[in-house]
């Protein structure tokens, strides 16, 4: 309530201190609201230059797709992801049908581990593939 009251007040009067500051009017009319900033450097606009093309050669030699520095895409990144979450929890799914129908307990744990080893194995397959 006071901030808007106050202001409301300035708004109406005009602030206590208008005229007092020499350059203020100057300031208002001749400047705009930007900083004009520090003048281009040269060498800064070559090396921008030089990196878009390089930017653009590399994607035209890729065809456009993404390569980390591992060399896996982000496609390959979510399908390792994938099998790291997916196998394990469907083989012990699988572990715990078997369980159930057969009567048994622990048989899940054992197909639980059985699905890392199959995860483990599949990434290591997904890593030795060469980027094409």
């Amino acid at each position: 309530m006071a901030g808007s009251f106050a202001g409301t007040f300035l708004a109406l009067i005009g602030s206590p201190f208008a005229g007092l500051v020499p350059w203020e009017k100057d300031v208002a009319e001749n400047e705009p609201r930007q900083d004009p900033g520090p003048p281009e450097d040269a060498r800064l606009t070559s090396l921008d230059k030089r990196l878009k093309r390089a930017q653009r050669n590399e994607a035209a030699r890729t065809g456009g797709r993404h390569w980390d520095a591992v060399g896996f895409t982000r496609s390959s990144e979510w399908r390792i992801l994938s099998v790291l979450l997916g196998y394990p929890a469907g083989s012990a799914l699988i572990g715990l049908a078997i369980d159930r129908f057969a009567g048994t307990n622990g048989i899940w744990v054992a197909m639980l581990f059985v699905g890392f080893g199959a995860a483990i194995w599949e990434v290591w397959k997904i890593s030795q593939r060469s980027p094409k």
